[in-house]
């Protein structure tokens, strides 16, 4: 997640204590260094202490010296629990939390965004982006034909994913405030679905669902889903498409001074008036 794409840089204020939760190899923290425009100020001096929080322990070291942790005024590096997703930290304890392509993970989203909700201020933002929605639906399809064809069953090959559609609510129901949902599709190529594998393979994205199977994929399943594939999303093109959906999601905890939508009914423009399509003042539809 880039932290320009999610509106960190937009918000004029300092952040005492920033929490970037699912951190992988400090990725957010590099970025956060990273400044594209020469004559803006860099985004970590807005920033006292960071600290970046991962299941895993040798990712959070991975990069330890490299030279963007010397720029960081304060930063912590947490290993999270593997096995119930909590996250260990005190009430009202950041300024602000960001997460980046880590929460797709999480077996019980409404909850992890509830405790969000309660290790932030009053006030106070969370910016994450996440993959979701449609992502890798050819890869979807293809294997579930494949299945079909070679073994006359489906197994789970791919884990389940939030909607866009979805986010919103659970937001709300967290207790966010003021949210911000938006979406992005990424379509890489590759030469063919092997390719793609193990590149899913490398990321760490592999197949980790409790009911896949241990065995792995017998050969002529991986033969039929790289024919299927090719037959259905190629498009006569010798690269093969793969699209990867980010969800961006902002949402503020309840705070003083926060902006308030007006009631309901209260607005004085019709909104046919803006469209270019005429009525009259009585008609429903003012914003």
């Amino acid at each position: 997640m880039k932290a320009r794409r999610c509106g960190f840089a937009d918000i004029k204020r300092k952040f005492p204590r920033v929490l970037d939760i699912g951190a992988n190899a400090c990725n957010i923290a590099q970025a956060l260094t990273s400044s594209t425009d020469a004559s803006a100020e860099p985004l970590h001096t807005r920033i006292s202490h960071l600290t970046s929080a991962d299941v895993s322990t040798t990712l959070l070291h991975r990069d330890q010296y490299h030279e963007f942790n010397s720029r960081l005024p304060s930063h912590e590096r947490v290993a999270l629990p593997l096995q119930d997703q909590t996250i260990p930290f005190a009430s009202q304890s950041f300024d602000a939390a960001l997460s980046s392509l880590s929460m797709h993970w999480i077996n019980d989203l409404p909850g992890y965004l509830n405790q969000i909700a309660r290790i932030l201020k009053p006030d106070s933002p969370f910016m994450a982006a996440m993959l979701g929605g449609d992502s890798l639906f050819e890869l979807r399809t293809s294997l579930q034909l494949s299945d079909l064809e070679r073994r006359g069953g489906v197994s789970t090959h791919v884990s389940p994913l939030a909607d866009v559609r979805d986010m919103g609510g659970l937001l709300t129901r967290a207790g966010f405030k003021m949210l911000t949902v938006d979406v992005d599709d990424i379509i890489i190529e590759y030469p063919s679905t092997f390719a793609l594998m193990m590149d899913l393979q490398a990321m760490g994205e592999s197949n980790a669902a409790l009911t896949r199977e241990m065995a792995g994929l017998r050969k002529e399943v991986l033969l039929a889903n790289d024919a299927i594939y090719r037959e259905l999303h190629a498009e006569g093109k010798e690269e093969l498409p793969a699209t990867f959906r980010i969800i961006y999601i902002i949402g503020w905890t309840p705070g003083e001074g926060q902006p308030e939508p007006e009631k309901r009914g209260s607005g004085q423009i019709n909104l046919a008036d803006v469209l270019g399509k005429g009525g009259s003042p009585g008609e429903e539809g003012k914003i």
